[in-house]
This record gives structure tokens, C-alpha cells and sequence, in this order.
């Protein structure tokens, strides 16, 4: 998905840019940058990140850069910070989103006389070098990135540095979060409220839908007022964001303990013990333990020194196997247990049927599994939290189609009451090998998370596009 950062500060902003873009590393996936502005003008880092951990890769550049603003970034895909020069003054930009209409975009622009995109490895035009074409069509910065989110079809947040100051501008529909720090030396604009307390910030204001302001290290001053319609990616609290991160004033960790109650009210197995599928599991399983009164213990403990997230490499098969090193089973803790496992998701399952069977060769007796959210049947049109290439990858779409083959609505498998419903998790029950599978209900995950649901994006579930 991705992740930015940003500060102006009185003093040089190197050191808290560098830790604060850091505190994003577990956004993205491939690229990391920073983009240092000084009386001298912009200096840039980038560098590939899918093998090496952010600190290692920027710990020489960082002696190298000075000034009293910047931004950084922790990207899926494309080569950021893109610096620009322009009738706008010269400027580096990020971003955080999916463009969806991105050709379309691009013909446009080449019609009004565009030249050229510079191409990504895969042929593919850099999304925020594109943005950044649709900004520089206006006379000031704001108008230009009010612009951009008029056109994308998507969703697009942004940081840019410019000689004003630091633009922050959250997408129009706010479905990815931006939030403004204070501490007595500057500002700080951040995707994730965890980059602020070891950094000494406070949160000062979660920016609306839609919403810019620029950033100095004086102040803040806001260029666009929010708009009414907010619609944030309710994944962001079940999987993608940190344990101590916070949007719109609400934990993630409380969250997952919520989301791990509602799923133990509704249990009905006889289990020994309950444990989450690390990291994000953990949480939930935590939440599930406590009300159900049953042990929380670790039966696979995650080996952190020198493997890698799974999700980083872009090799299925790599991914694959560090999914499998990372993970120790500890044999006492499984051989003769009834297991109930607590997951932030089931994406395509294929990691997870390899943990399945490690603990059955384990000689677990049972072993549950309680996904804190309900079935993905629908790939995200609007942010990149799934490699998937097409929606039969997911586990819910792929269930449907063996039911019903091309001809299998998804739309009529979301009722959990439905019989529909309960043929399409049996049908991913077994191909997991799982001894039971239930899945969190919406309404439980958009109680434990507390905004209405008309203000969540529950897209990849439920395939409601609320505009």
C-alpha cells in the first residue's frame, strides 16, 4: 500500500525524517525514498528495499543530506520522491494510492501537449509522475492537486515539498489516512500515528477527505477544506496498520482485540488453546483469548533477525518459503491440542495451507481457524493490498468459482446466514484442511472499528462502492 512521511522543522529535519519514514516500512513493499530541501535546493534518495530492511539501505545517505524540510516514502511499485520542475517552481512529490485510469489520464495530457512519461520496469507510466502532470495544469499548487483528485479514478494522498512549504493532501474520499504532528521545534505529516511518539510529536489533526494544508515548521495553514463523504479502507485496522497506530482517534490494537471478542461470542468448539497467526494475528488472538476465558499461548514463534517479511519478495515461491523459515512450531504446544487460530485475513490461502499441514505433521488433534474479517471475494480498486492478478486468486472468489463457475455471483454469497454463504467457506475449509472455519461477520467488524459503516470502505468484502 505504502506509506509517507514528512516534517518542516526549525532545526535540520534529517533525523526525524529518516525515523519517521522508517515507522512505515511495514506499508510497503519495494521502494524507499527521502527528498531534502535546502537553500541550495532538493536533494533525493532512493533505493530498493524488498531485501533489506530501510535503515540499512539510507544509513549512509542520511550523513549526506541536510535541511529543514523533507519527505519520504515506503512504496509498493514505483521509483519516489519524483522531483519536478515546473511553471509551479521545482518540487518533490509522493504518493499513496491506486490510480485506476491512469491511460486514460495519460492520453489526456499528451493531447494537451505532454510530451512524454518516464516508464517504470514493467512499461507501466509512474503513477506520481503522473500526478504531478495533472497538478502542474493549474496556476498554484492547491488547484492542482484538487485537480488530480478530481481525475483519478482510485484514490491518491500526497506529500509535496515545495518552496512554500510542505503540501499534505489526503484523498478525496479519504480511504488513506494523513495526520499532522506538533513538538516545539516543527510539524510533521505522517500516514501512521506510530512515527510520532518516539519522535516526541502529538497528534495535532486527522486531515478530512479531500482536505490540504500546507506544512512549515510555523505552522499549518489549510488550502482546502474536507469534504462530507469519507470512505477509509477498514483493512487498514484488521491487517495493514501498526499495533500503536491510531485513524480517526482509533487504535488499531484496541480494534483488533475488539474484532477477537466478537469472533469469540460467536464460538461454539471446544478448544485448548488460542494463538494468532504472527504478527497481525496476534492481536485478534489476544482479543479472542480474553473473552473466551481459554489460554493465549504460541504454538509457531516468528524467527525476526534475518528473514524478511513474506510479502515482500515479488517471487511467489520466495514469498512462499520465508513464509515457512520465519515460522517455528513448538512441538509441546501443538501435539495432542484442539488449535484456534485468530488471522487478520485469508487472502489467497496459500501460505496459510502450508502452516495448516506443518501443524497437523505436528500431531495437532484439531485445528480452527477464526479470520477476523469476513471472506475477500472482490480485488481493491482502490488501494494495493493484495499482489493478486485477478480476483479468482482470492480465496472467497476461487470458492465461488468451483461452486458455480463463471456464472457464480458474489454478490449473493455475502449474507453469513445464507446457505450460498456457508457452501463457499466449507468449499475453502477444505481445500485449507482445516478442522472448522468461521469467518468474522461485518456488522461485528464495523462495531469493533466504530465509525458508521457508510464512512468504512468494505469494497473487497461486500462489493458496496459507496460514492
Amino acid at each position: 500500500m505504502g506509506g509517507l512521511f514528512g516534517v518542516a522543522s526549525k532545526g535540520d529535519c534529517v533525523s526525524d525524517l529518516f525515523f519517521g519514514t522508517d515507522y512505515h516500512s511495514h506499508l510497503g513493499t519495494k521502494r524507499g525514498g527521502l527528498a531534502v530541501k535546502n537553500s541550495e535546493g532538493i536533494s533525493r534518495f532512493i533505493h530498493n528495499i524488498e531485501n533489506a530492511q530501510f535503515r540499512s539501505k539510507f544509513e549512509d545517505d542520511i550523513s549526506k543530506l541536510r535541511g529543514n524540510r523533507g519527505i519520504g516514502i515506503i512504496s509498493d511499485f514505483e521509483d519516489q520522491p519524483v522531483l519536478i520542475r515546473s511553471h509551479l517552481g521545482n518540487y518533490a512529490i509522493v504518493t499513496v494510492g491506486v490510480i485506476q485510469n491512469t491511460e486514460t489520464l495519460a492520453k489526456k495530457l499528451f493531447g494537451q501537449k505532454v510530451t512524454h512519461f518516464a516508464e517504470m520496469s514493467g512499461g507501466e507510466i509512474n503513477p506520481t509522475e503522473l500526478v504531478a502532470s495533472l497538478i502542474n495544469q493549474e496556476m498554484t499548487i492547491e488547484d492542482g492537486i484538487q485537480k488530480a483528485f478530481d481525475a483519478i479514478e482510485g484514490s491518491c494522498s500526497l506529500l509535496l515539498l515545495s518552496d512554500e512549504g510542505i503540501f499534505a493532501a489526503r484523498d478525496k474520499y479519504g480511504r488513506t489516512p494523513v495526520i499532522i504532528g506538533k513538538k516545539p521545534s516543527g510539524y510533521a505529516a505522517t500516514s501512521e500515528t506510530c512515527a510520532f511518539p518516539n519522535l516526541e510529536y502529538e497528534v495535532l489533526r486527522y486531515l478530512g477527505p479531500g482536505e490540504i494544508v500546507l506544512m512549515t515548521e510555523d505552522g499549518w495553514e489549510q488550502k482546502k477544506k474536507p469534504g462530507d463523504k469519507m470512505q477509509i479502507c477498514a483493512f487498514l485496522w484488521v491487517y495493514y496498520g501498526f499495533p500503536a497506530s491510531s485513524y480517526e482517534h482509533i487504535n488499531v490494537e484496541s480494534v483488533r482485540n475488539k474484532c477477537g471478542a466478537f469472533l469469540a461470542k460467536r464460538e461454539d468448539r471446544q478448544i485448548d488453546l488460542v494463538a494468532g497467526i504472527p504478527d497481525s494475528g496476534t492481536g485478534h488472538g489476544l482479543g479472542y483469548a480474553n473473552e473466551a476465558g481459554i489460554p493465549f499461548k504460541r504454538p509457531f514463534v516468528k524467527y525476526t533477525p534475518t528473514w524478511p517479511r513474506s510479502f515482500m519478495p515479488q517471487n511467489q515461491d520466495i514469498r512462499d518459503l520465508v513464509a515457512k523459515m520465519k515460522l517455528i512450531p513448538i512441538q509441546g504446544l501443538i501435539e495432542d491440542k484442539r488449535l484456534l487460530f485468530c488471522e487478520d485475513s485469508i487472502v489467497r490461502g496459500t501460505q496459510l495451507q502450508d502452516t495448516i499441514q506443518r501443524l497437523f505433521e505436528s500431531r495437532a488433534r484439531e485445528v480452527h481457524m477464526r479470520p477476523a474479517c469476513p471472506p475477500l471475494v472482490y480485488g481493491c480498486k482502490f488501494l494495493n493490498f493484495s499482489r493478486s492478478r485477478s480476483e479468482l486468486d482470492l480465496a472467497g472468489r476461487k470458492a465461488i468459482y468451483e461452486l458455480e463457475g463463471t456464472k457464480g455471483d458474489p454478490t449473493s454469497y455475502s449474507n453469513p446466514d445464507s446457505e450460498k454463504y456457508e457452501n463457499m467457506v466449507e468449499q475453502i475449509r477444505k481445500r485449507l484442511k482445516l478442522t472448522s472455519l468461521r469467518y468474522q461477520r461485518l456488522s461485528d467488524l464495523v462495531q469493533a472499528i466504530g465509525l458508521a459503516k457508510e464512512k468504512l470502505c468494505t469494497y473487497c468484502w461486500d462489493g458496496v462502492e459507496n460514492k
